[in-house]
């Protein structure tokens, strides 16, 4: 498919929940909040005028659906500002913070003055019937393999609510999640291709995880793309939770496009086989209006400067693999798990950083393949044990999976069957296997071998001891 030919135009916006407490409330972020509701409360929500004195053209949509919406809610993870009972409280200074940062990243300039607005939003989402987003900086941009893609936007706002069922004409929604603070990241149109795309969402990706103060997992990240074609209307996909899927929704988006006669401005839903489905009419500027009960916040150069800005994770992985002699693999799948593998690197010397590396990213992975064991139980205490014993040369490397997967089992780290055995014994031993099994192959000698002295001995002095007593 010859894109530029096309008349390809693409943008992506990306939606991030901040590490943080409630953007307007001191509520904890517990987004999965399983405790028994508290509070259920039943209503209607109407469309208001924007700014501009006209009802948006998706508020109006909503509206003629005339749905009831139920929310229930948690005293553990909401309280009266989520069911817009009590006005909202002052802006979280770290999630603006961690905006700001985040807008630094991708190169973009903070405003003056940060104001928050209402942009009117009601199928039910948030219970007030608009969200309150802000802009934090604009004119940033990414580098990428097809050169600099602009951010016109970086925005401050707050995430909807989560919904759980919708039945007879009435939508439930959980309120733990409403409130919770979020950044959203938008791009130009000037994407190249659907997999250009991806490579886009995957860098603001890379940057927003550098900082380490965003949440991780499904649903905590969302990525929406706007699509058109020449003389085709803008369509904009919402949707997206795996990277995979965007090129060949944007793929299928286009050859939607291509066979249509007429078209017009749509918000569509990406499904999980590459499809899409029609939500709602394309929403515009009439739904957005000044919120007046949140202060506009002036942004100094004292703020900007306190700032400081984190390595970037393809730069740290760089780095690890220069600084520690580590592949690129262990280096990025180090970044990737979050493991301390620098502070265990740092304090024990003696052992190779590659073995490090391999036990905290790639045994943890064997473990629960094997087993079903799941190492994320290991404590600190527990890895420097381990990794003690097999420093001061009391075990071998092979060892450590079967100590890690005692620890994670919650079994007493216990040696005594691990102890390295002399290298006399070894020969001795060695000889022994060979004797009893005149003939046999290398491959079979090896494997009787590490029976007996798997864990006590060093893999490779065992092969090549091996070698030279058989003769092979």
């Amino acid at each position: 498919m010859d894109y530029e030919k096309l008349g390809f135009r693409c943008g992506i916006e990306i939606h991030q929940q901040l590490e943080t407490h409630k953007l307007f409330c001191n509520c904890p972020s517990l987004v999965n909040d399983e405790s028994k509701p508290d509070v259920i409360i039943k209503r209607k929500i109407r469309a208001v005028a924007g700014e501009t004195g006209e009802v948006d053209k998706a508020a109006a949509f909503e509206k003629q659906r005339n749905r009831a919406f139920i929310y229930e809610a948690c005293k553990t993870s909401s309280c009266l500002v989520e069911l817009d009972e009590e006005p909202p409280h002052e802006v979280n200074k770290e999630a603006l913070e961690t905006a700001l940062e985040i807008a630094l990243l991708l190169n973009a300039k903070p405003v003056d003055q940060i104001q928050f607005m209402r942009k009117t939003v009601i199928d039910g989402s948030n219970v007030s019937g608009f969200q309150r987003t802000a802009l934090i900086a604009t004119e940033g941009y990414i580098q990428t393999s097809k050169g600099n893609i602009a951010v016109p936007t970086v925005c401050l706002e707050e995430e909807a609510a989560k919904k759980i069922k919708e039945e007879n004409n009435t939508v439930t929604y959980r309120l733990d999640r409403l409130g919770v603070a979020l950044v959203e990241i938008a791009t130009d149109a000037s994407i190249k291709d659907n997999e250009h795309a991806k490579e886009c969402a995957s860098i603001i990706g890379m940057i927003l995880r550098s900082t380490g103060k965003v949440k991780r997992g499904i649903g905590t990240i969302r990525q929406d793309v706007n699509v058109s074609i020449a003389g085709k209307s803008r369509v904009e996909i919402k949707g997206f939770q795996e990277l995979r899927s965007i090129p060949l929704v944007i793929e299928n988006e286009v050859k939607r496009q291509m066979a249509l006669k007429e078209s017009k401005p749509e918000v569509r839903k990406a499904n999980p086989d590459g499809s899409s489905e029609f939500l709602r009419p394309m929403p515009g500027a009439a739904r957005m209006y000044p919120e007046t009960d949140v202060k506009p916040i002036i942004v100094t150069k004292e703020m900007i400067s306190a700032i400081k800005l984190p390595e970037l994770l393809t730069e740290a992985a760089i780095r690890l693999e220069k600084q520690y002699n580590i592949n690129a693999d262990l280096a990025n799948s180090i970044l990737k798990e979050e493991v301390d593998f620098e502070k265990y690197a740092m304090k024990f010397t003696k052992i190779e950083p590659t073995f490090i590396a391999t036990a905290l990213v790639i045994y943890p992975k064997e473990i629960k393949r094997k087993h079903n064991v799941d190492a994320d139980k290991i404590t600190e205490e527990q890895y420097n044990a381990i990794f003690g014993f097999l420093a001061e040369g009391k075990i071998s490397k092979e060892a450590v999976i079967e100590l890690m997967k005692d620890a994670a089992e919650g079994k007493k780290i216990d040696i005594s069957r691990f102890s390295v055995v002399s290298d006399e014994e070894l020969k001795k031993g060695l000889k022994a296997v060979v004797e009893a099994n005149k003939g046999a192959p290398m491959g079979a000698l090896m494997g009787e071998a590490m029976k007996k002295f798997r864990g006590k001995a060093d893999g490779k002095k065992i092969m090549d001891l091996m070698k030279a007593i058989a003769g092979q």
